[in-house]
């Protein structure tokens, strides 16, 4: 694998990936403003107030469909491709993530003007975007997600990206010190808590991906909140990459 960071880069451009990691890297590790706080506070008594046997359901429902994109759909993953300058991979993953956005975006139109039962669709067709557009970025800076560890790498971005203020800081510090951490991880995928992980994601999406089966409104609702959330995964697999990169360089 290719993982110079400073190959063919010029300064002015490793200054301005510097300047973005930086404030990425401030907004991870800021204290929680006290609206997230309470916020966060009163969605976890309404999950309390959701009997344990719906809990199990949603749980075994996200962490198959996670498992099967995630784990299950090797024929979908490319070969590395690390071809050229750190700054020439980072204008193709751009583009990349530009592309799903865009195709997020129809998707969510669809379901969106499709009614409560397309809405619902809706949630495991958004993920398997997700993770494939997850696949091809890393592909792009050099890491081979054929490899078991590789993919928990991306199960962990996708976390931090959608993880409340709560329980940002102890995902993001797992990614800090991504090679030391991955030593501890199990072999086995079924040892992960998918429990906590489903509850921090629903959570997250809960009240935007609700208006989205709104009728009538729900089609630009689909438009407008897939494509952010799109756009926020590709941010942030952009910024756990360069972290690494920089840690190993």
């Amino acid at each position: 694998m290719e993982h110079d960071w400073s190959a063919g880069m010029s300064s002015l451009y490793r200054k301005k990936v510097m300047i973005e990691l930086a404030f990425w890297q401030y907004k991870m590790t800021k204290k929680q403003p006290i609206g997230a706080v309470w916020a966060k506070n009163i969605q976890d008594k309404l999950n309390g107030l959701i009997p344990e046997k719906v809990h199990q359901a949603i749980t075994f429902t996200i962490e198959k469909k996670v498992k099967g994109v995630l784990f299950g759909a090797t024929y979908t993953v490319r070969s590395v491709h690390a071809r050229g300058s750190f700054q020439l991979r980072e204008g193709h993953i751009r583009k990349l993530i530009d592309t799903y956005k865009k195709t997020a975006s129809v998707e969510g139109a669809v379901t969106g003007a499709g009614g409560i039962l397309m809405g619902i669709a809706d949630f495991p067709a958004l993920v398997a975007i997700k993770m494939k557009m997850l696949f091809d970025i890393a592909t792009v800076y050099g890491y081979d997600v054929r490899q078991y560890k590789e993919r928990l790498f991306l199960l962990t971005v996708f976390q931090l990206a959608f993880s409340s203020h709560k329980h940002r800081a102890a995902v993001y510090n797992r990614l800090c010190t991504w090679d030391a951490y991955a030593e501890t991880l199990p072999d086995n995928i079924d040892s992960f808590d998918w429990r906590t992980f489903q509850l921090e994601y629903r959570d997250y999406i809960d009240l935007a991906k609700m208006a989205q089966l709104i009728p009538i409104v729900g089609a630009a609702v689909g438009v407008v909140v897939n494509y952010r959330l799109v756009q926020q995964l590709g941010a942030t697999a952009m910024n756990c990459y360069r972290m690494r990169m920089l840690e190993t360089s």
